[in-house]
């Protein structure tokens, strides 16, 4: 016994390191999930040894309930239940502050940005997490605008240009990848790596890693090769950076408890005034989702 005693100790262990899991979701029709959403972006553009520093904050509240299920993939119904925005500028001071849920009179932001909350958007949320459809965003797009009471058609379409890409079906599939699709195909063990890659205003190949596992929770670990690749009328933008990311997620559900993404991306931008010139520009963010209610 004095001799089998190691070995065994040795097998249990092994059997424990080893233990392959299945990394996905799995949720159940009715499930409701409320996530807690902070963001802060700061870009700075360098000219002539001058520099221009602009602040994005955005906190917001998102709930996400299960209405369908399928054999390898569930219906989601998005809702924004609260969103704020800021921007800043070192030489600008203060240009927007919206706070969606206090409309202000006379005030068209407010009122846009209001028209967004409890607006239901649909996902189709596959087991990894890749969202595979979105439905319901342009109609989202479409109410945010006639919130505006622009009654022009030519600037009334161009707001919805505007809106579509930042509220469209298509740009918040490629958003809420971020947040979801995490998971591999395949059952992994701790210290198993698997990568993926999505397309969008920000072009992200990610790396991750399996670092931990408990009886309730995984924690998993992503670095990423971002490339962001503007174009718009009046200015363009190419930065390449990385970012990096720390989730604790629910073993049982799947769903993240904790995320935080870091990001740093250099490059150059362009604006009509100035017209073939390339700006130095650097953009830092942060990004925190988490749990505050399921």
């Amino acid at each position: 016994m004095k001799f089998l005693l190691s070995p065994l100790i040795l097998f249990l262990y092994s059997s424990v390191l080893f233990a392959q899991t299945s990394l996905q979701y799995n949720l159940k029709q009715g499930e409701v999930f409320t996530v807690k959403q902070d963001a802060v972006q700061i870009i700075t553009q360098e000219l002539e040894g001058a520099a221009h520093e602009i602040t994005n904050v955005i906190n917001g509240i998102l709930e996400f309930k299960v209405v369908a299920l399928a054999k390898d993939s569930y219906e989601i119904e998005l809702r924004f239940k609260d969103l704020n925005l800021s921007m800043t500028s070192s030489i600008q001071g203060e240009l927007m502050n919206v706070k969606a849920s206090e409309v202000i009179e006379g005030d068209m932001q407010s009122k846009i940005f209001n028209s967004l909350l409890n607006s239901p958007v649909m996902l189709t949320l596959a087991r990894t997490g890749d969202i595979l459809q979105v439905i319901g965003g342009d109609s989202l797009v479409s109410k945010m605008a006639d919130a505006s009471g622009i009654e022009d058609e030519f600037s009334l379409n161009l707001m919805k240009k505007s809106l579509e890409k930042e509220f469209g079906s298509e740009a918040l599939s490629n958003s809420y990848k971020q947040m979801t699709y995490i998971y591999p195909d395949e059952p992994v063990s701790v210290g198993s790596t698997w990568e993926n890659s999505y397309t969008g205003k920000l072009n992200t190949k990610n790396s991750w890693a399996l670092d931990e596992i408990t009886a309730a929770q995984a924690m998993i670990s992503g670095k990423a090769e971002v490339v962001m690749d503007i174009k718009e009328p009046a200015t363009t933008m190419l930065l390449n950076g990385t970012q990096q990311t720390k989730i604790t997620a629910n073993l049982d559900s799947g769903f993240i408890q904790k995320m935080e993404v870091e990001g740093l991306s250099e490059g150059f931008s362009t604006i009509t005034q100035l017209g073939e010139q390339e700006i130095p520009t650097k953009i830092k963010s942060t990004i925190t989702y988490e749990l505050i209610e399921e």
